[in-house]
C-alpha cells in the first residue's frame, strides 16, 4: 500500500487504518458520529493527499479541457474554480474532477479521484493532439499527484483557526474560488473553497518537500487546539458528503452512468464541443429513463450499495448507490437510479434487503 505524507501521523493519533484507493488511509479515529459530529458543528482535517493532480499548460491547454470536460472551463478566470466531468464516448463519465484556473487560457490544474489518477491521465493524454487542420497544438502535461499534499480542513469554524497562520485572505474566501501564497511559513501554498462535506472550510495544496508536510500538519493543530479541531477519518467524510448528496465516483456515478442521469445537467454544457455532446444533448431532448435520487428509509433498515430498489409489486425499478444511517438526521438515508416516473418527491419506492421489502421515500437533496 501507498503511504501519504501523514500516515505516521495517523497511526500516531490511533487511527483505524485501511486501504482506500491503494493508499494506507485513516477510516476513523474517535468514531464516526463523533467526527462527523465535530465537523458540522466545529472544524476537522481530513488528508485527502492521495487525490491526483494534474498540470496542463500550453497555449492549447484551455482547448484540451474543453474538449474533455462537459462543462464551460472558458468561463474561468485566474483564482476560480469549476466541477466538471470527463464524459467517455458512450456519454457515461470517465471521472468527475475540478479544474483550476492557474493562468488565464494557459495554466490548469487538475484534480481528480484518487482511484481514476492513471485512468484519467490516458484518458486526456489520448485527447492531447493536435485538431484536424493543425489547430491547438499539443499541450504540456505533468502528473503531480505524488508531489502534492492535500487537508482538507472543514467546518464552520475551519477559516477562523487557518487565518492566523497566513495573510491571504481565507476567511471571506468565496465559493469555488482560490488563493495561492504563504500559509504556515512555507511559500506557493493553494488554498479553495470546492469543499466536499457542505460544512465550509478550505483545502490547502502543497509541495511535498523541505518537511513542508510536518511543517504545515503541525501548525494547523498547534492553532486549532484551543479550538478542538480533531483529525478526521474517511467515513465521516462519507456521511458528509452524502447528507449533502454529493456524488461518489465509483458509487453514484461511473462509466455507465451520464451526467443527466445523475443530476449534472448543471455541468453538461452544449455551447461547446466535447465528447459525446451528441449523445447527450439527445438524452436531454429525448429525456432520460432513469434519475439519481435521493431518499429517506420509512421502515428500519439501512440501505447500502446495490442493493435492489423495486416498487410495491415487487419490480425491480433501479438499485442503492449509496447509503448510510445520517448522523444529522438520526434516520437512514440513501442514494440511487430509479426509474423516471417514480423520481418525484414523496414517491413511495422500496430498498429490497435479503427477502424483505423496506419501505422508503424519494426525498430532495441536501438531505441535511
Amino acid at each position: 500500500m501507498k503511504q501519504t505524507p501523514f500516515t505516521q501521523k495517523h497511526i500516531e493519533a490511533g487511527a483505524k487504518m485501511a486501504e482506500f484507493a491503494g493508499y494506507n488511509m485513516p477510516i476513523s479515529y474517535s468514531g464516526i458520529n463523533e467526527e462527523h459530529a465535530t465537523v458540522r458543528r466545529n472544524a476537522g482535517v481530513f488528508d485527502v493527499s492521495h487525490m491526483g493532480e494534474f498540470i496542463l499548460k500550453g497555449e492549447g491547454a484551455l482547448d484540451l479541457i474543453q474538449r474533455v470536460t462537459s462543462n464551460d472551463a472558458s468561463k474561468l478566470t485566474v483564482g476560480k474554480a469549476q466541477y466538471s466531468c470527463l464524459p467517455n464516448e458512450q456519454g457515461g463519465i470517465v471521472d468527475d474532477l475540478l479544474v483550476y484556473c492557474i493562468e488565464e487560457n494557459k495554466v490548469y490544474m487538475l484534480v481528480v479521484n484518487a482511484s481514476n489518477i492513471e485512468k484519467d491521465w490516458n484518458w486526456i493524454q489520448k485527447h492531447n493532439t493536435p485538431l484536424p487542420g493543425g489547430q491547438g497544438g499539443v499541450v504540456e502535461m505533468h502528473n503531480i499527484s505524488e508531489e502534492t499534499c492535500l487537508l482538507a480542513v472543514q467546518g464552520p469554524n475551519a477559516t477562523k483557526i487557518l487565518q492566523t497562520l497566513t495573510d491571504m485572505d481565507i476567511l471571506n474566501l468565496k465559493y469555488y474560488t482560490f488563493v495561492k501564497g504563504r500559509f504556515a511559513g512555507v511559500d506557493n501554498v493553494l488554498v479553495s473553497a470546492t469543499g466536499y462535506t457542505g460544512a465550509g472550510g478550505v483545502e490547502i495544496y502543497f509541495e511535498d518537500k523541505d518537511g513542508n508536510a510536518e511543517t504545515i500538519w503541525n501548525a494547523i493543530f498547534e492553532a486549532g487546539a484551543p479550538q478542538g479541531l480533531k483529525p478526521i477519518g474517511l467515513a465521516a467524510r462519507d456521511t458528509l458528503r452524502l447528507e449533502m448528496g454529493f456524488a461518489l465516483y465509483g458509487n453514484d456515478i461511473d462509466d455507465t452512468t451520464s451526467p443527466l442521469e445523475a443530476g449534472l445537467g448543471w455541468i453538461t454544457k452544449f455551447t461547446k464541443d466535447f465528447t459525446a455532446k451528441e449523445i447527450l444533448q439527445k438524452q436531454k431532448e429525448q429525456g432520460i429513463t432513469r434519475k439519481l435520487v435521493g431518499f429517506e428509509m420509512v421502515d428500519k433498515g439501512i440501505p447500502r450499495h446495490h442493493y435492489p430498489i423495486v416498487n410495491e409489486a415487487g419490480e425491480e425499478i433501479g438499485y442503492v448507490t449509496s447509503g448510510t444511517q445520517s448522523p444529522s438526521l438520526g434516520k437512514a438515508i440513501g442514494m440511487g437510479y430509479v426509474r423516471k416516473d417514480l423520481s418525484e418527491i414523496d414517491s413511495e419506492i422500496y430498498v429490497k434487503v435479503r427477502d424483505k421489502q423496506l419501505k422508503a421515500k424519494v426525498v430532495k437533496i441536501p438531505f441535511a
